[in-house]
């Protein structure tokens, strides 16, 4: 382990050290995963917040630690939020309905959990006076195309606009949203499922060859989320500097390590983007980098904004107070999965193989 990542991991630990925190559908892959490393972190306690009953049955079994709690509910309850919020410290909110197609068929059910259920969150965050709230995002929110990303879209803009409604002489609580691409490997992603299919001897399906896509893996969405967390002074959105691949590149480098090839083209899917984007045109003016991560911050309080009547925007001198070594992204048109770096095959197999899928 360098040096870097040694001091990153001792900062996250003082950070975390006795705190209370609670995940929001838990019980997912990424949940299940920011579980494990907050326990190793020292935290107080976690709570797992979810209405799946037989995955915290199952997580309960596979993370045996006395600091978990497992709370049955939803986010669409704010009652029950605002129960589970006692005492709690940091949420991160990860819960939502993800499925594109399904939501493209039944939209409203996603606005009642991706934003409805958000903003319970934030009221239930406020009300017990949580010190910070992370709500995890996607690339899909940028100039969102299917129904997902603009629910998505809409939580981080509540997200953000949260603070501006408290004063902070009476309240703590700092909102700030993570946006980031596809999880290597993740439950439900396209790189299982190809595996899956693959081994069965069954042709993988292609929407279409072309498309490119943003991937991190779970390790580095984890650092990712906690550096945020401890930078976030509130109304922020925080991107990490993430690769890209195409899907010629990928199914290349899973025919190669699983020695089968068969793949049928299908097109793109209702609500399908043929590549992925983190950064728009419009957000570039409020959009900064510290270090690995790119930073966006509310034209409320960017230098060049007009302040609504009860803000102001911070100065140039007051941003580098706030953010210590911000500067400002200069030259950069979009940041899109098409125009990011790509990562290289041998690397992209090393991290397949990392998966333990491939036997």
């Amino acid at each position: 382990m360098n040096s870097t990542i040694l001091i990153a991991q001792f900062f996250y630990h003082f950070m975390l050290q006795g705190k209370k925190i609670l995940i929001t559908g838990g019980t997912g892959s990424l949940g299940v995963a920011l579980t494990k490393k907050l326990l190793e972190l020292g935290v107080e306690t976690v709570r797992i917040l979810s209405r799946n009953e037989d995955k915290q049955i199952r997580m309960e079994n596979e993370i045996k630690d006395d600091r978990l709690r497992f709370f049955l509910g939803d986010i669409r309850d704010k009652e029950r939020l605002t129960q589970s919020f006692e005492d709690v410290d940091i949420v991160f909110h990860a819960a939502a309905l993800k499925h594109v197609p399904k939501i493209e068929y039944n939209p409203f059910e996603s606005i009642k959990t991706n934003i409805i259920g958000s903003q319970n969150v934030i009221d239930a965050s406020i009300a017990q006076d949580v010190d910070k709230v992370v709500c995890i995002g996607t690339d899909k929110a940028v100039s969102p195309l299917n129904t997902y990303g603009a629910t998505k879209l809409i939580m981080e803009k509540l997200f953000v606009s949260a603070n501006n409604y408290l004063s902070e002489k009476k309240h703590r609580t700092k909102f700030v949203a993570v946006r980031y691409g596809n999880v290597l490997g993740s439950n439900g992603s396209v790189i299982p499922k190809f595996i899956e299919t693959l081994k069965a001897g069954k042709p993988i399906s292609i929407t279409d060859p072309r498309m490119t896509r943003f991937t991190i893996s779970m390790n580095d969405a984890l650092n990712f989320i906690l550096n945020s967390t401890k930078i976030a002074k509130g109304s922020e959105i925080f991107i990490p500097k993430m690769v890209a691949y195409d899907m010629n590149l990928l199914t290349s480098s899973l025919y190669e390590l699983i020695e089968k090839t068969n793949e049928e083209i299908i097109g793109i899917r209702p609500g399908e983007k043929l590549h992925e984007m983190l950064i728009n045109s419009d957000e570039l003016p409020y959009t900064y980098e510290i270090d690995d991560v790119y930073v966006i911050l509310s034209p409320l309080i960017h230098p060049s904004s007009n302040s609504s009547p009860n803000m102001r925007p911070f100065n140039q001198n007051e941003l580098d107070e706030r953010y210590p070594g911000i500067k400002k992204i200069e030259n950069m048109e979009s940041y899109s999965s098409h125009l990011a770096p790509k990562i290289s095959k041998d690397e992209l197999k090393q991290k397949i193989l990392d998966l333990g899928l491939i036997n």
